[in-house]
């Protein structure tokens, strides 16, 4: 995937998948480091930064990617939910999900 459409769809502005199937996507809480990273590769701008947006979203009736607590829970949730997407560090990737987009650098992965 790109990051423009990567980033429709963590928008919500890209809802479907290209065989009709709901996407899903997830994130990690707004002060994860990988979050940060995230935010600014593929908005330009940090979560708090995109507050706004979801509170004007939200009543426009679109709610933001749900928020998981850890990388593995990410990875649990796209490993077992159809059309889910998520992110995680580069060292974390097993063979339980697919990677469609590598972000540039990023952080050290957790030892």
């Amino acid at each position: 995937l790109s990051p423009d459409e990567v980033g429709l769809i963590f928008k919500r502005k890209k809802r479907f998948w290209e065989d009709g199937q709901h996407i899903q996507p997830v994130n990690l809480s707004a002060n994860h480091l990988l979050r940060r990273e995230f935010s600014m590769q593929i908005f330009g701008h940090s979560p708090e930064e995109l507050e706004d947006y979801w509170r004007d979203m939200y009543f426009h009736g679109v709610l933001p990617p749900y928020v998981l607590a850890s990388e593995e829970a990410v990875i649990r949730f796209v490993a077992s939910t159809p059309g889910a997407i998520g992110y995680v560090s580069n060292c974390l990737v097993d063979q339980r999900v697919t990677v469609v987009m590598r972000l540039e650098s990023g952080s050290a992965c957790p030892r």
